[in-house]
């Protein structure tokens, strides 16, 4: 079924299983998915949420059961069903951690491929890319699926998604920390999503889509060369161009939907869901020309957005965005602007379209600074295992919780 703009939205969110009193990583989400329906699957229908694995053995994806409208109560779906897994985790000493990195996993001894269903895919991955390292094991990350109907819904619906990208690290980055160390970047798992196809970097781009806006265009200059780019070696047809795309956001022709995956995952399901609706608000207002003419959006090369995004993935809402066109492009008259200010410029146009919980959650955003800021504020320079697993587990209580993370 297609569906209008804005007309439904679907959610995923990604989550690594630890063992309880060590914080250590565990390749169990088969074993879960045994202890929910008493076999081996890859995928848990359980009602409005629907559990499936990931390429990391350790990482398991909740996602919205097909298109959903109701976006206030969204939250609590995946929150009772968090509730449901760390219940049935308990007896073995396990449980769900959130954010989009783990800060301790040695992902050269502790990486391990989810090995059943789909698993042939994976393993020509892990042959290509050799997906020991963090950037393809240890990653979680929120996607936001949005409809269109038609080509020209694409064309409105991609041009306000390219242009909103290179921003969104700034209210989504909760990955400082790797190896137990601060890597420099607010966004760490967008850094190695920069480089992790380097093998094939038709795969990637530049991050941010070219300027494509019909499915035909979009064909030609960007499916294509990824076919072409792969067949050397996918000898058996087994990967598909869907699937292979990897920018920033990617189309999805063949369910009619833009996916948005630039998100890192954050430390509750309200903070993901309070996220996504605000993004929601501003890209309606992209599409309704508000602020820019669609011209004017369309008007915008990929490396021009990409530069501003290597701003946010390093820095997060502390970057300054000194790109006046940019600003304008947006409905701002400024020269130049630090991130963490756009944010609040639109949430003053858009905020009070947000259901309370949601306006109140982006508002501890705006105000005490990304996830990667309030985790790093946690940590206070004491990189020790012992504070970081003091602090993880906090972020862990949150989750259990669906409360935002104060240091």
């Amino acid at each position: 079924m297609k569906y209008h703009l804005f007309e439904v939205l679907g959610i995923e969110l990604e989550y690594m299983l630890v063992d309880r009193s060590t914080g250590k990583i565990k390749p169990s989400v088969d074993e879960l998915m045994k202890l929910k329906t008493g076999q081996l699957v890859s995928d848990v229908d359980n009602g409005a949420i629907e559990w499936s694995n990931e390429l990391a053995a350790h990482v398991i994806e909740l996602k919205t059961n097909g298109p959903t409208k109701d976006l206030n109560q969204l939250d609590l779906e995946f929150h009772k069903n968090i509730l449901e897994i760390n219940k049935l985790l308990k007896p073995k000493e396990m449980v769900l951690w959130p954010t989009a990195s783990h800060p301790l996993m040695n992902p050269d001894l502790e990486m391990k491929l989810w090995e059943h269903s789909y698993s042939e895919v994976y393993a020509l991955y892990n042959r290509i890319f050799d997906c020991k390292g963090h950037g393809w094991s240890n990653v979680q990350s929120m996607h936001i699926n949005l409809p269109f109907y038609d080509d020209l819904e694409f064309e409105k619906l991609h041009a306000a998604v390219r242009l909103i990208l290179p921003i969104l690290p700034a209210l989504s980055a909760s990955s400082p920390i790797l190896d137990g160390k601060n890597t420099g970047f607010k966004d760490a798992r967008m850094k190695m999503y920069l480089t992790n196809q380097r093998e094939i970097p038709e795969m990637t781009g530049k991050v941010i889509p070219e300027q494509v806006f019909t499915q035909k265009d979009y064909q030609i200059k960007i499916f294509d060369p990824i076919n072409t780019a792969i067949a050397p070696y996918d000898k058996e047809h087994i990967l598909e161009h869907h699937f292979l795309n990897s920018r920033g956001a990617i189309a999805r022709f063949d369910r009619n939907a833009i996916e948005i995956r630039v998100l890192d995952l954050q430390e509750c399901p309200l903070a993901d869901i309070s996220i996504s609706c605000f993004i929601v608000e501003v890209l309606k207002d992209l599409v309704d020309e508000v602020y820019s003419s669609l011209i004017d959006q369309k008007s915008w090369h990929e490396n021009d957005l990409f530069d501003i995004l290597k701003t946010t993935i390093s820095q997060a809402e502390e970057a300054t965005v000194t790109n006046e066109k940019y600003l304008k492009v947006l409905g701002i008259d400024s020269e130049s602007m630090q991130v963490s200010a756009i944010w609040v410029h639109l949430f003053e146009r858009v905020g009070q379209r947000l259901d309370k919980r949601h306006q109140d959650a982006i508002g501890l955003i705006l105000t005490n600074g990304s996830l990667s800021t309030r985790i790093l504020e946690a940590i206070n320079e004491d990189y020790s295992e012992a504070t970081i697993l003091r602090v993880y587990k906090q972020l862990e209580n949150c989750l259990s919780t669906n409360q935002l993370f104060l240091p």
